[in-house]
């Protein structure tokens, strides 16, 4: 059977914790040892895989072993929807059909496939991965965890992925459906990703991972995360594993896993210049390394509390070398993973545009040129607004 899950992978370190080694009320003890579980591993595995037998989701990447394919979907699945990755991963491989192809391929070209699927890092990774697997063995993937973790963007989680579907090795996983499953299954009542969470969920992970039939447990238990044991309503009375859940038991189910602090999130403020010569406009690309790597994006400059949008964008226009009367189009609202930004977007029509300051990187696109451009996020937003 081939079936994946709706992603929900969060990074963030937990800010509420306990004193190392000890175990918080209600949860169970920090051990990786079967005989202290409160139910056979045995027979948890058997209702999964029973379940899934008849539930299992049947997705693109469920229907091979190649490791680039699965390594491929794993990457997109990161904070990303099942949903929105299909059309993504299919484009993707038709494009680039071996690791040795993308290894080849210039990265601005897959920067463009990868075009609003976000966290553009991953991307990045990707094609670092595949010039290092191409490089130092022939375009041969590891087979071990040691030789997965060392590549750009595979963390221990994704290397037990790529270990147990690819290559059918019993290594546990930990993504966020998986987490989530554990953490009610054994009512674990404090800071979902604090370090003791980390260390007694990675240990039950490994107990529970199936020795006999890992590909299937691994695709199992992240299917449960995902259409049963969800964030939001999950449906305990299809749950294949209901009977030795904790949080079930106690009524807890709701409660689980407990909500983390969230970290005030910073607003910057931003003005951004839409300019134009007839048809044509003007942008620039970002470095390759770094925040949004790679993407394009429309000239812009951070607004000071003591300006006004209005004053630097005029301001901007003339460190450009160019004259014109910018004139406000829209506020675009965008929230990234670790700010919030307030986007003045201003409208100029400019008529020397072979007078743009030197040694800015930018350039004039139209057309399907630019419609085929990746522009980041809160930037096409405010190119959506120029031709609504």
């Amino acid at each position: 059977m081939n079936s994946r899950r709706k992603e929900d992978r969060g990074k963030g370190k937990g800010e509420r914790g306990q004193s190392k080694g000890e175990s918080p009320a209600h949860s169970f003890p920090l051990s990786s040892n079967r005989s202290v579980l409160p139910f056979d591993p045995a027979e948890f595995t058997r209702l999964l895989l029973s379940w899934y037998g008849r539930a299992g989701r049947d997705l693109p990447w469920r229907q091979t072993r190649d490791p680039y394919r699965i390594w491929i979907s794993e990457i997109m699945l990161q904070q990303t929807t099942v949903a929105a990755v299909i059309p993504y991963y299919k484009r993707f491989l038709q494009r680039f059909p071996s690791v040795q192809s993308l290894a080849s391929a210039p990265l601005d070209d897959v920067i463009t496939l990868w075009a609003g699927l976000g966290y553009y890092s991953r991307a990045r990774n990707l094609h670092r991965t595949a010039g290092k697997i191409v490089k130092e063995s022939g375009g041969i993937f590891p087979n071990s965890l040691d030789g997965l973790v060392a590549l750009p963007g595979i963390g221990r989680s994704t290397a037990g992925a790529i270990l147990a579907i690819a290559f059918d090795q019993p290594a546990p996983i930990l993504d966020g459906n998986v987490r989530r499953v554990l953490v009610r299954l054994f009512a674990w009542m404090d800071d979902p990703r604090g370090r003791n969470a980390e260390k007694q969920l990675w240990a039950w992970a490994e107990v529970l991972t199936s020795r006999e039939r890992p590909h299937d447990y691994s695709q199992a238990i992240m299917d449960l995360g995902a259409t049963v044991c969800t964030p939001r309503e999950p449906d305990c009375g299809i749950c294949p594993v209901q009977r030795l859940c904790r949080a079930c038991d106690r009524g807890l189910v709701a409660e689980l896993p407990l909500p983390r602090k969230k970290a005030r999130v910073p607003v910057r403020r931003q003005a951004a210049l839409i300019i134009k010569k007839g048809q044509v406009l003007m942008l620039r690309q970002r470095p390759a390394e770094g925040f949004l790597g790679g993407l394009w994006e429309l000239p812009f400059v951070d607004v000071p509390d003591d300006l006004s949008p209005d004053q630097v964008a005029s301001r901007l226009l003339a460190n450009l070398g160019l004259r014109g009367a910018p004139c406000k189009l829209c506020d675009v609202r965008h929230a990234y993973s670790h700010f919030k930004l307030e986007l003045a977007v201003y409208k100029v029509d400019v008529e020397s545009p072979d007078l743009v300051a030197e040694g800015d990187g930018l350039l004039w696109f139209g057309g399907e040129e630019l419609t085929s451009l990746p522009v980041h996020g809160a930037h096409r937003k405010a190119l959506e607004k120029l031709v609504s």
